[in-house]
């Protein structure tokens, strides 16, 4: 993960993202796939295909947007380039968006299948996404910001964004 833009640059421009993304979205297409066949007996009927459908779009569109708002709406490569840590926009409500936002797309993915058994996956991603990032990206942060990083990590979620008093 030799992806820096300059020699005084303590953290990767993109972390452990690309992987655990990939993990996670392998995860959802073997759901996906298995959801015709052998998870065939979770398939609901009537309401539940339109409210299934209804809230997987909304959630689709949640996750791009907090995505969105992570990669392009937060200058974060310019902090990652000048060693600051982020804490504005979405990342005061969410410490890491992007993962956040292709989480909650794969959870919208999830539900247009309509079926119970894949709810499973998205608490499965959830606690991929946990243990990888306490176990990389947190410990890069902490190293690196120490104090700073530890009070922003009690302010502000990890994975579920949403705005704390």
């Amino acid at each position: 993960m030799k992806n820096y833009v300059n020699e005084k640059q303590k953290l990767p421009m993109f972390g452990i993202g690309p992987y655990l993304v990939l993990g996670m979205g392998i995860l959802t297409l073997i759901g996906m796939i298995l959801s015709g066949n052998i998870l065939k007996s979770g398939i609901l009927y009537g309401i539940w295909i339109i409210v299934f459908r209804i809230v997987a779009i909304l959630l689709m569109i949640a996750g791009i947007f907090v995505w969105y708002k992570g990669a392009f709406g937060s200058n974060m490569d310019e902090s990652i380039t000048e060693n600051r840590l982020m804490t504005k926009g979405i990342y005061s409500w969410v410490r890491n968006p992007m993962y956040s936002g292709w989480w909650i797309f794969m959870i919208g993915l999830i539900l247009i299948f309509h079926n119970a058994w894949l709810l499973i996956i998205p608490v499965i991603n959830w606690g991929i996404m946990t243990v990888v990032l306490m176990n990389t990206e947190e410990k890069w942060l902490l190293d690196l910001y120490k104090t700073e990083y530890e009070d922003y990590k009690k302010r502000v979620n990890r994975c579920i964004p949403f705005k704390r008093q």
